[in-house]
């Protein structure tokens, strides 16, 4: 993946990597302490420096919900959506809505070429709803 985004292959480039496909939406700093279980002498800046990289090649999709910290995941490039719970923040994928990207038309574009649509759905997860019913051990 690394060699065939231009980048070289090094010990914190492949940590992170793992790291972020690991723990899909990770902040920064479980980032950080996932990649340091693995390099423990690694510095927030080399990681930081990393997955700015990452960022940059395609291979990292970097998302930031409303009031949180950037989250990083390695589902990147289909243009896929996100559902956040307005309670406990947990964060998951969403398929496109409609069709192909990028899954919604604009009702006016204004002149642009749009090439991607970032919609985040907001709700409860199944946890923090109200209407959840706790599971029962037969």
């Amino acid at each position: 993946m690394l060699r065939d985004a231009a980048l070289r292959v090094t010990r914190p480039r492949v940590a992170v990597l793992s790291a972020v496909h690991d723990h899909p939406h990770a902040d920064t700093d479980s980032i950080i302490g996932a990649v340091r279980g693995v390099l423990p002498k690694v510095s927030h800046q080399a990681v930081y420096d990393v997955l700015r990289a990452l960022t940059i090649a395609g291979l990292v999709r970097r998302i930031q919900p409303m009031g949180s910290v950037a989250r990083y995941e390695t589902r990147a490039g289909d243009n896929h959506h996100h559902v956040v719970c307005q309670s406990c923040g947990a964060i998951a994928d969403v398929d496109c809505a409609v069709g192909a990207a990028p899954c919604l038309t604009a009702s006016d574009d204004h002149g642009f070429t749009i090439g991607e649509a970032e919609v985040i759905y907001w709700g409860l997860c199944p946890a923090c709803s109200p209407n959840s019913v706790p599971e029962q051990n037969h």
